[in-house]
């Protein structure tokens, strides 16, 4: 698959299940453009990157700190990530990524909130690739303002990723 709008070969997609705590989870659906360069590369592994770009829910279970209140709420971003893996693309690799988000509302859920739609997100990551192209990972991300605008509690999410390369 080519993506003519941006001229980079489309790399894969992925579905994420993620929580951060009882409180919170996470669904995203995200496409990833490789940047097909490679830096410090062996005989066996390189340095690459990609292009992710995400749409996500965010499900709130404890809203304005009220027990059962809950609210949902959209996230589209676009992060820059690091990759180190083997040559060929298959078994484990490395990463770590920050990027820019956009909130459809503002995050305020188990006495934790953030004043801002806009959030960066910055992960790292470690997964599998198989011969078939399979991708699983584990990440740990975290979303804040950088200091923005207060209050900026920060979220935590540690993600499981499945996603099919391409």
């Amino acid at each position: 698959m080519h993506c003519d709008a941006i001229d980079l070969f489309c790399g894969g997609y992925g579905v994420d299940r993620s929580g951060a705590g009882p409180q919170s989870s996470q669904v995203r659906a995200g496409l990833q453009w490789d940047w097909n360069r490679r830096w410090l590369e062996s005989d066996k592994a390189y340095l690459g990157g990609y292009w992710d770009l995400t749409l996500a829910e965010w499900r709130e279970r404890k809203y304005q700190n009220v027990e059962g209140a809950s609210k949902n709420f959209g996230d589209i971003g676009l992060t820059p990530v690091l990759r180190y893996q083997r040559l060929g693309r298959t078994g484990f690799y490395a990463e770590a990524g920050i990027g820019a988000h956009f909130l459809s509302d503002l995050y305020d859920n188990d006495g934790r909130q953030l004043s801002t739609r806009f959030e960066f997100g910055d992960h790292l990551g470690a997964g599998y690739i198989f011969e078939n192209h399979l991708d699983l990972g584990l990440k740990f991300q975290h979303f804040s303002n950088g200091g923005i605008k207060e209050p900026n509690g920060g979220v935590n999410f540690t993600v499981l990723r499945a996603s099919y390369r391409f």
